[in-house]
């Protein structure tokens, strides 16, 4: 324990600030920090906690997973194709431009040319310009998830970030993984700026004294983010004092930080499905449905959530978690050594071949032992694997190369809803709609797509829902992905930070509205 806390304290020098009497100060310690200050850059969860904090989106959910209003003060529907949507008035953006609908059409439009929101993106048709304070979304079919996807338009200011910086580049400039301005600068309407960022070692965000939500109940000045990579580290710096809140909870610490006395830990089911994907295109072996049901055959998740997540998260056999319009409640999970083998036999691969494996170690949950346990499971029907494993801001332009054999992919439906598994994971991938931006084993379906596609514009909910279940049949029996779990989450705080009403089963904990003793 004194090596573990010598290290958190090493990795918190420098944390403390001073403050003015009575101001509230967060400590936080989250497993990274956001890879860019760009909402567009990257569709990810450490991005939409980065985005909650210094954006506001139109409407958010609410802990009964319902709708509230933020930028958006109303809506409603004109016809089958059209929301129309009231915005707030009085806004100031963190420059101090006023908001108006100009900047939400601009908004929509760069949404519309980032490679991780455009598959999100692409049942829109347009969004017009009523007045200075009246947009209409507009759907090219009728569509069952305007309001969904209205908590993803997090309005940027649009004065802010024209013309050109610097080097010459214009500053609204979108592309990942490069030093864009948009990537190191930002003004939001949210209820914290940037203060002083340094990568990979510290952020600091300060409260905006024009914040325009006078009725938030949050009180915290000051949040100083950590990132902390090592589980053990980052549980030993809360229970020593030396930060105020950490996310996520290592499940092998679970039930020793439920006996602090000093600490609150606040837990639910999640719906972050964890996979693997198996990449085609690279290894002809891949093609063949029987070896990729032979590798999800070999893999015991049931197995690993016991041993490896502790009981903290549920096996799973397809991407929809219970709840979802396409669970299919009969599929579970098929873990059957013998059978793989036969399967490995059958497709003439009884002595195997070789892959090559990349999983992140700072993402998901035990990502990196995870990725451990699967390379063992596989060698068990002669696959050897060559695994690497690396911190996430690393692993993902790999994980856009599609630079190994299968991949770790974690997703959680950006709009609470199945189809948008699908539709980032597993449709044939398209750089022109989106779709499929996150499929980096090359899975394609034709009639899947079509499947999804339709269910697009269905509303009639139980036909939708046979549309979804028939989708992950067709996903299941092709073994088109290697189903491991549902993570579960969880978050812990000192005695006094009462996170309890401001975290969410999206993950997003909404910091604005958290109330410090």
């Amino acid at each position: 324990m004194k090596k573990i806390l010598t290290a958190a304290a090493c990795v918190l020098l420098g944390l403390s600030i001073t403050m003015a009497a009575g101001a509230k100060t967060l400590r936080l310690a989250y497993d990274a920090d956001p890879v860019s200050l760009d909402p567009h850059e990257q569709l990810s969860g450490g991005m939409l906690q980065f985005s909650h904090m210094v954006f506001d989106p139109l409407v958010r959910w609410d802990k009964k997973m319902g709708f509230e209003p933020r930028l958006a003060e109303s809506w409603k529907r004109l016809d089958p194709h059209t929301m129309r949507f009231n915005l707030r008035k009085g806004v100031k953006f963190q420059s101090g431009n006023p908001f108006s609908a100009a900047d939400v059409l601009w908004t929509f439009e760069r949404l519309k040319q980032s490679a991780d929101f455009k598959g999100l993106f692409a049942p829109f048709k347009e969004m017009k310009k009523v007045d200075d304070y009246t947009i209409d979304l507009v759907t090219n079919d009728p569509y069952p998830l305007v309001l969904h996807m209205a908590t993803y338009i997090f309005p940027m200011d649009s004065k802010f970030y024209a013309g050109n910086d610097a080097k010459g580049n214009p500053k609204a400039m979108l592309k990942k993984h490069a030093d864009t301005y948009a990537s190191t600068h930002a003004s939001g309407t949210g209820p914290y700026t940037v203060a002083k960022r340094q990568q990979g070692v510290r952020v600091d965000f300060q409260r905006f004294g024009g914040y325009w939500d006078k009725k938030s109940p949050g009180n915290v000045d000051t949040i100083v983010l950590t990132p902390i990579k090592e589980a053990p580290t980052r549980v030993a710096a809360l229970l020593s004092g030396d930060v105020d809140f950490i996310s996520p909870v290592p499940p092998a610490d679970l039930p020793r930080i439920s006996r602090d006395p000093n600490v609150n830990l606040v837990s639910m089911g999640g719906t972050r499905i964890i996979t693997l994907q198996l990449n085609q295109e690279r290894r002809a072996e891949l093609k063949d449905p029987r070896v990729r049901q032979a590798i999800v055959y070999a893999i015991n998740n049931e197995g690993i959530v016991k041993k490896i997540m502790k009981d903290f998260a549920t096996a799973s056999a397809q991407q929809s978690p219970v709840g979802f319009v396409g669970h299919v409640a009969n599929l579970k999970p098929r873990y059957d050594l013998k059978k793989a083998k036969q399967l490995m036999k059958d497709a003439g691969y009884e002595k195997g071949f070789s892959v090559t494996m990349m999983a992140p170690n700072n993402r998901y949950v035990n990502d990196a032992k995870i990725a451990e346990a699967v390379a063992s499971m596989l060698s068990r029907i002669n696959i050897k694997v060559g695994l690497k494993t690396m911190p996430k801001a690393q692993y993902w332009p790999k994980f856009d190369e599609r630079a190994a054999d299968i991949m770790m992919i974690g997703w959680h439906s950006d709009t609470e809803d199945s189809a948008n598994f699908t539709e980032f994971l597993t449709m044939c991938p398209n750089t022109e709609t989106g779709y499929g931006q996150y499929n980096s084993g090359n899975y394609c379906n034709k009639e899947i797509d079509a499947l999804i596609l339709a269910s697009q514009g269905e509303t009639d909910e139980a036909k939708r829902s046979a549309t979804l279940q028939k989708v992950e049949q067709m996903l299941h029996d092709q073994a088109a992905f290697v189903p491991l779990h549902w993570q579960n989450l969880a978050w812990a705080a000192r005695k006094g930070v009462n996170i309890e009403p401001v975290v969410n089963v999206m993950n997003f904990p909404y910091l604005g509205d958290l109330v410090m003793d």
